[in-house]
């Protein structure tokens, strides 16, 4: 979701109060939560993390690209 992972993100960012979500965008944390919901169903659906992670992947692209520039949502900020 963010391009690195939580630890790379902290090591870059050592006097950063909070963790890389405390900074996030609203479409961020909102396709963040989407993900976590999807990746709980294809868990489920016995889908190997490999797999999970190319779609999720997928998702996360066309959600990031719908969220962005969306004026319904800048009202919400």
């Amino acid at each position: 979701m963010f391009g690195i992972t939580a630890r790379q993100w902290r090591d870059a960012n050592p006097n950063t109060v909070g963790n890389i979500r405390d900074l996030a965008s609203l479409e961020q944390l909102v396709v963040l939560s989407n993900l976590e919901s999807i990746n709980a169903v294809l868990i489920h659906q016995g889908l190997p993390q490999s797999d999970r992670l190319v779609q999720l992947n997928k998702i996360a692209i066309t959600q990031m690209n719908s969220l962005v520039g969306n004026k319904s949502l800048k009202k919400l900020e």
